[in-house]
């Protein structure tokens, strides 16, 4: 898009016309951004003199109003309606104005897109740019989205961007359940800067976990990296430290390839940095050796893994680095306190900011901790007689239980509603027609982290009635909030077991999470003659778990009608899609429609009928 002629470049298929040359030469010179942007790439086809000062790419574009540029011209390109937004350019720029008209290109629909200043002297080279953004976004996007929730660890990860463009990009960590307690866990550092050092990372991660099912020996994955790194030209090179812990006995067996020592921070506070062999990075000397370490992690210690990152420095600081770090573990993980029950979950993150401040993050900083709780939750057994009445106690004693382990309020919700189902049967179908007889609940999670929910009755089993209004429903319902449902009739009395494997969210910094002002909010009204359930906001994927988690409550699991109100969304993502689509479904399979509220022409209502909704859902 330049022109070593000093002459605006040419518009794609505008060869020959005078009156668009003539049209191009004008917005050439423009004091505003001008661009002609083609559905088919995000990337502009033109660029006036103007833009090609900001960059090539629309993705690097400001916020007007607190609102991405960049989705303004993806609604435009959806919707083909114009649009013009007006507002602050930036969290403290001047004002300025977006304006998008859809228009057609060479190869079909396109935008055309003028960005501009009220203060025409203002310099349009220091507007934000979202690069960085983007990659942390990537970045984000190939870490993993959740870890394993083990009764007898303390898992918990968090990943934090340089704090500059150019340093960004490549560090990275993960764990694997392995079964029988064990998980590997993994800190490692690809070499490079932004996206295709994440690009790179993402391989490198993909490789770790394929050879990790395989054979989760230290030597074994660090062979394997080793032979990828060699294929790899962007991943050779890179660093990684690989661990197996046992979480039962605390036995960690590790290896590590250019990459600092793992710390441990004992139960009386004091941090030590654990011996590792000096070895090359992955693929950079071919037929390197391995050595496999091993350390027991007492009850009440706490393993820190750390990228490069955490220890960059420049000068006598460098020298400084490791004592840092290790200062800043012991406090953060002694001022946590009493992990064992109402801890902090955000470990990784306390510590990734501590060596941060004051001044940021010279390099990504990537850090998983590993805490091996002193005692393990003891199993939750409740002997009580099959009655309605004692359904509120069941849920609050249930609801303690389900926090102290670590689950999240979403995870809580779906486990406690299908429990309250299964109570809810026993009491209201097995002892029909007589005095209430005994019910017993029992909650337990093995050593890899899968919930065990058992709820047993000494009544008669009745098969469940087809009409939709009957509470027999509840199996259908629980299906759709755990993992799985057993169902067992014995001679006297009914088993009912459900299973979760438990997983939580990493540690998310404050900068990372919707913030109150766009961050969906989902509630349910009750008022009509069927619950609607309404949202607002930004439905990120965290939403649409909200969302989801309504839907089913409100419907009770799919047996009842439920209307879904989305007028109020700025944000459709596409698993909000998928909560959609899986509600839906299940409405279709038993006999009833979604009706979803979307407004006619605006960008949700529009994701909705091209992901072929408009034939399940009824569409107001």
């Amino acid at each position: 898009m330049t022109s070593s002629s000093g002459s605006p470049p040419p518009l794609p298929g505008s060869d020959g016309d005078e009156g668009i040359a003539a049209l191009v030469a004008a917005m050439e010179t423009a004091p505003a951004a001008i661009y002609v942007l083609s559905a088919a790439s995000a990337v502009p086809v033109w660029a006036n003199a103007r833009a090609r000062g900001l960059g090539a790419g629309v993705e690097q574009l400001p916020e007007v109003d607190g609102r991405p540029v960049a989705e303004i011209v993806d609604a435009a390109l959806h919707s083909g309606l114009p649009s013009t937004v007006r507002g602050r350019l930036g969290p403290a720029g001047p004002q300025a104005t977006a304006m998008v008209r859809p228009l057609r290109v060479q190869d079909g629909p396109g935008v055309l897109l003028v960005l501009e200043s009220d203060d025409a002297a203002t310099d349009m080279s220091v507007w934000p740019k979202a690069p960085a953004d983007g990659v942390s976004q990537a970045q984000l996007a190939l870490l993993p989205p959740s870890l394993p929730l083990l009764p007898d660890l303390h898992l918990s990860g968090s990943y934090h961007r340089a704090s500059t463009v150019e340093a960004a990009g490549g560090d990275w960590y993960d764990t694997v359940s392995l079964g029988a307690g064990r998980v590997a866990l993994v800190v490692g550092d690809a070499v490079g800067h932004g996206v295709p050092a994440a690009s790179a990372m993402s391989r490198l991660r993909g490789a770790m976990r394929s050879s990790a099912l395989r054979d989760p020996s230290p030597s074994a994955v660090l062979a394997a990296l080793d032979a990828f790194a060699a294929q790899m030209e962007d991943v050779e090179g890179a660093s990684v430290f690989y661990g197996v812990l046992d979480a039962s006995t605390g036995d960690l067996t590790y290896s590590a390839a250019g990459h600092p020592p793992p710390l441990i921070v004992g139960p009386d506070g004091k941090a030590a940095f654990l011996p590792v062999p000096p070895r090359p990075p992955l693929g950079s000397v071919p037929g390197a050796q391995t050595t496999v370490s091993r350390h027991v992690l007492e009850l009440g210690a706490t393993l820190v893994l750390f990228s490069n990152g955490a220890v960059a420095g420049a000068g006598n600081e460098a020298a400084q680095a490791l004592d840092r770090l290790a200062q800043t573990s012991s406090s953060v993980v002694t001022a946590a306190g009493a992990l064992e029950a109402d801890g902090p979950d955000e470990l990784a993150t306390a510590i990734a900011e501590g060596v941060g401040a004051p001044s940021g993050w010279l390099d990504d900083v990537a850090v998983l901790v590993a805490h091996r709780r002193k005692d393990s939750l003891e199993p939750l057994q409740l002997d009580l007689l099959a009655d309605p009445a004692a359904l509120p106690g069941v849920r609050r004693r249930l609801n303690g239980w389900l926090t102290a382990l670590g689950m999240g309020e979403q995870d809580r919700v779906g486990v406690m509603v299908a429990v309250g189902e299964a109570c809810a049967n026993a009491a209201e179908h097995a002892y029909r027609g007589s005095e209430p007889g005994p019910m017993s609940v029992s909650a337990r999670v093995d050593v890899d982290g899968v919930l065990t929910v058992t709820v047993r009755d000494e009544g008669t089993w009745r098969p469940p009635n087809r009409d939709p209004g009957d509470r027999g429903r509840g199996l259908l319902i629980m299906r759709q909030l755990v993992d799985g449902v057993v169902l067992e009739e014995q001679e006297k009395g009914t088993t009912v077991t459900l299973t979760l494997r438990l997983r939580r969210s990493p540690d998310a910094a404050d900068h990372d999470r919707p913030s109150a002002s766009n961050a969906a909010t989902v509630t349910v009204d009750r008022e009509g003659p069927r619950p609607v359930v309404r949202v607002a906001g930004a439905v990120d994927d965290f939403g649409a778990e909200q969302m989801r988690i309504r839907l089913l409550e409100a419907s009770h699991g799919g047996t009842g009608r439920v209307e879904l109100d989305l007028v109020g969304v700025s944000l459709f993502s596409s698993a909000a899609v998928r909560v959609v689509l899986a509600v839906a479904r299940i409405g279709r399979d038993e006999g009833w429609r979604l009706v979803v509220h979307a407004p006619e022409g605006g960008i949700t209502r529009h994701i909705l009928e091209i992901s072929g909704l408009g034939g399940l859902v009824d569409l107001r």
